[in-house]
């Protein structure tokens, strides 16, 4: 991979931005792979472990940042696999369920530790304060394409502290 130097900042910081998504979800996927589940999957499994209520597939596809449709076809190819259960709307519950089944979960159990040792490592070199600085930076970066396509930011629904309850080992 190149290191790309533009005379322009802004295309030097996208394509920095760019690669290093690029390469983190590549190393991500290899690593998850011998698991056979992919870095998509592992992240549905650890929402529908981890979330403290019930989980729509439009809520699912709104934390990841992906198309319904695509949300659907994962999750489409997840229950095929015995890995999470839709539970079809019933009186008291308007929408469609996605609940981890016991495979899923086993599944879980073993792909997260891995990914979070990934996603720690990634980030092993900085400082908590240039953590901080990062997240600031690429905060207003992603707020402006959001902007651009005319979505407005927001904490998941009935989350008063605006962090995932995820676990962490």
């Amino acid at each position: 991979m190149h290191n790309l130097e533009f005379p322009v900042p802004a295309l030097t910081t996208f394509a920095m931005i760019r690669q290093a998504w690029v390469a983190m979800n590549k190393a991500s996927e290899t690593e998850l792979g011998k698991l056979r589940i992919k870095p998509e999957m592992a992240a549905v499994l650890w929402l529908c472990r981890d979330y403290p209520r019930p989980l729509i597939p439009a809520e699912i596809a709104r934390m990841l940042f992906r198309e319904n449709q695509s949300i659907a076809g994962l999750l489409n190819r997840m229950e095929k696999d015995g890995l999470v259960q839709r539970v079809p709307k019933r009186k008291g519950h308007p929408f469609t369920e996605v609940k981890i089944t016991t495979k899923g979960k086993e599944l879980c159990d073993k792909a997260v530790p891995k990914l979070q040792a990934l996603i720690t490592d990634f980030g092993a070199d900085l400082s908590l304060e240039q953590h901080k600085h990062l997240q600031n930076l690429t905060k207003k970066m992603r707020d402006r394409a959001l902007q651009k396509l005319y979505i407005e930011p927001s904490t998941p629904t009935k989350l008063t502290s605006g962090v995932l309850p995820v676990k962490w080992k």
